[in-house]
């Protein structure tokens, strides 16, 4: 009978084992990002049209730990970018206005059956925001338009559910804000949007898609950001690949030091996801 039991204990073993895979530090995101959401992790520049100012961000977000059954995935992981306004001058000059960090961790979850799936994302991260010498007036020895760099940092929770089917995936937010200097600002935010891409590739691997995010955000009142994205991917459609995009903002300035300014713009983009 133990013989029995012994044998037992190791099929079972055996059967679980061959359902679950655990990945330290795979190749993937189990959770793509959120193509209009702004805080996301990008790696390349945001021309605005008809303006000297672009945007340039260096960053990106890994699964650290991953854990997969056969329809349902878990996965821990870490965010670290930065993303910087600048202008640009004669003789390929690009002086640094203002640059904002944000690092923290993450952690995902979604179930696929068939062509759906759900899941969602919870973040844990810290952003803080600065002017660089690009602000600074140099003939003058003053900063620019009378504004001084002050502290500006904030820590914050962001839940960020979602649903997909046949490359189209609908998402919603919230988060809260723990701690933020200055202090009178509000501490919640909401998000509504979508993102669609192409599944089937045209010629080859070239992906179209759209996507849109709506913020609201609590700035001792409540105001609306929206962003827009439609262009295309050339690499995997949910993975790794080049995206030349257009983007519409609208909104308060998503930079920290200047998180009181009105802006809207459109602009080009290019963007490299690994």
């Amino acid at each position: 009978m133990l013989k029995k039991i012994f044998i037992f204990i190791i099929i079972l073993c055996s059967i679980i084992n061959g359902q679950v895979k655990t990945e330290i530090f795979p190749d993937d995101l189990t959770i793509q990002p959120f193509t209009a959401n702004i805080l996301e992790p990008k790696l390349g520049f945001l021309f605005q049209l008809g303006k000297n100012e672009l945007r340039l961000d260096i960053g990106n977000s890994i699964d650290v730990y991953r854990n997969t059954t056969d329809n349902e995935t878990y996965s821990f992981g870490a965010d670290l970018f930065t993303y910087s306004l600048l202008e640009r001058e004669s003789d390929f000059h690009f002086p640094v206005v203002a640059i904002d960090y944000l690092f923290g961790v993450n952690a995902g979850y979604k179930k696929t059956a068939g062509n759906y799936e759900y899941g969602a994302r919870l973040r844990f991260s810290h952003i803080s925001a600065h002017f660089v010498d690009g602000y600074f007036d140099k003939d003058n020895n003053v900063w620019r338009n009378g504004l001084e760099p002050k502290v500006y940092s904030r820590e914050f929770i962001e839940f960020m559910p979602y649903y997909k089917m046949n490359g189209f995936r609908i998402y919603t937010g919230f988060t809260y804000v723990y701690h933020i200097d200055p202090k009178q600002l509000g501490k919640d935010s909401y998000n509504l949007g979508f993102d669609y891409f192409y599944s089937n590739s045209v010629f080859g691997a070239i992906h179209p898609f759209a996507a849109y995010d709506i913020k609201l955000i609590n700035m001792n009142e409540y105001s609306v950001n929206h962003s827009i994205s439609c262009g295309v991917k050339f690499g995997k459609a949910a993975g790794k690949g080049l995206i030349l995009y257009l983007n519409y903002f609208s909104g308060n300035n998503f930079h920290g030091e200047l998180y009181f300014n009105k802006v809207e713009y459109s602009a080009l983009g290019i963007n490299l996801e690994l």
